[in-house]
């Protein structure tokens, strides 16, 4: 019987700032997990290798429910953004060695291709209406059949979701401390109908048009935006309220068709169990990489497909490629996947890790290759040191801080 002989954590900043996990089994296997916690990276860095690498030396590595239930239970201290985002990396390290282990991708480990690829959407944004119509002509242009729109509202050029500078995409943890943005929900409220609708007149129907509302309004707010933009027909709307209070949504599903989407910041089932059983979203954002790993991830999707709720991770470039292709390869073993977000890394990020997915017509493919697919340069890694950053923090006009 093979045992786990080493776990290694990296933490490097190719564009953005990542924390790997390597385990290393006693046959010469490896397999990588991802641990990243945007903005809270060191600290997931310490609980691995603290508390967790010292428990997983000599262990089976492939039990991997066991290694899971041992990991979370075993804590005391369940649930929380740190310790599931470490199980998380523990999870899918321990996947990638499976399926090295037996010769097979990862998806075929999981009951085998239910589709082709995931069906994937991108991000476009500009700092007013004709710059976001222009960058919507872009990712028409490089084939995606989903579309995300964000456009700076007047008054807030630093609107979170909107890209800045020359780049083609957006970082949003980008400062050495939080960028404090002003926010107003009236001018939001106003505006954002305005921009939608003239995306739907430029480019028509032919495409899902999504829109993320970044957690900012209350339900009756979020209600009444929903029902604005109802004839634009949305692929869905992202984060209506905060979802602390599962019950807020039963307010804003009775006052609009709109589809709902949330689950981004979901820890594991349970922040999402009324939601999905009471029907009250369309769409489950959870990740692997923050609820749990692929091992926890199914078990919520499994729920989701009992109540006709579809998945729709989170994909923002806080998800390494190792994480990323462990989303690809469970996104086309479920029956209930629905679109998958999907931002390219920077071209530094490539020069770490060889992901295990490939990009073509608006869809994710997963790599044919053992285990996850994903190759990770050590070498490279130590290039680019930890760089400090922060997602920002939204100030209303009075100065008080809150996101609704």
């Amino acid at each position: 019987m093979a045992t786990i002989t080493a776990a290694e954590v990296f933490v490097t900043s190719p564009g953005r700032n990542f924390v790997t996990l390597r385990i290393t089994t006693s046959d010469g296997v490896t397999g990588l997990g991802d641990a990243t916690l945007n903005g809270r990276e060191l600290s997931v860095a310490s609980y691995l290798r603290d508390h967790l690498v010292p428990l997983l030396v000599g262990r089976d590595p492939a039990r991997i429910e066991d290694m899971w239930h041992y990991l979370y239970k075993g804590a005391y201290w369940r649930r929380g953004p740190v310790t599931m985002t470490a199980i998380s990396a523990v999870d899918t390290a321990l996947w990638d060695i499976k399926g090295k282990v037996a010769g097979l991708p990862v998806y075929e480990l999981l009951g085998g291709l239910a589709r082709e690829g995931a069906l994937v959407y991108g991000h476009a944004s500009g700092a007013d209406t004709a710059e976001l119509l222009d960058d919507v002509a872009r990712f028409k242009e490089l084939g995606f059949r989903a579309i995300r729109a964000q456009a700076a509202v007047p008054g807030s050029p630093g609107s979170y979701g909107v890209r800045h500078g020359d780049g083609q995409g957006y970082e949003p943890a980008a400062t050495a401390l939080p960028d404090e943005q002003a926010w107003h929900t009236e001018d939001y409220l106003d505006f954002a109908p305005r921009y939608l609708t003239a995306v739907r007149e430029r480019f028509g129907f032919g495409f899902h048009l999504l829109h993320d509302v970044h957690h900012r309004l209350t339900p009756t707010e979020a209600g009444q935006l929903g029902h604005r933009v109802e004839d634009l027909r949305l692929f869905w709307m992202e984060d209506p309220t905060p979802a602390e209070l599962q019950e807020n949504f039963r307010q804003v599903r009775a006052a609009t068709r709109t589809p709902i989407a949330v689950g981004e910041v979901f820890n594991s089932i349970w922040d999402c169990q009324q939601l999905i059983s009471e029907r009250l979203i369309d769409y489950i954002r959870a990740s692997v990489v923050h609820a749990g790993g692929i091992t926890h991830l199914r078990r919520i999707f499994h729920l989701a497909e009992l109540h006709q709720v579809r998945t729709g991770s989170h994909g923002a470039t806080d998800l390494s490629p190792v994480s990323m292709s462990a989303a690809v390869h469970l996104d086309v073993t479920v029956p209930n996947f629905g679109i998958q977000e999907y931002m390219a890394h920077d071209p530094l990020t490539h020069e770490v890790f060889t992901p295990g997915y490939t990009y073509r017509d608006g869809a994710l493919f997963p790599s044919q290759r053992p285990g996850l697919g994903v190759e990770f340069d050590e070498e490279a890694a130590a290039r680019f040191p930890y760089d400090p950053k922060y997602l920002p923090v939204s100030r209303r006009r009075d100065g008080s801080v809150h996101d609704w």
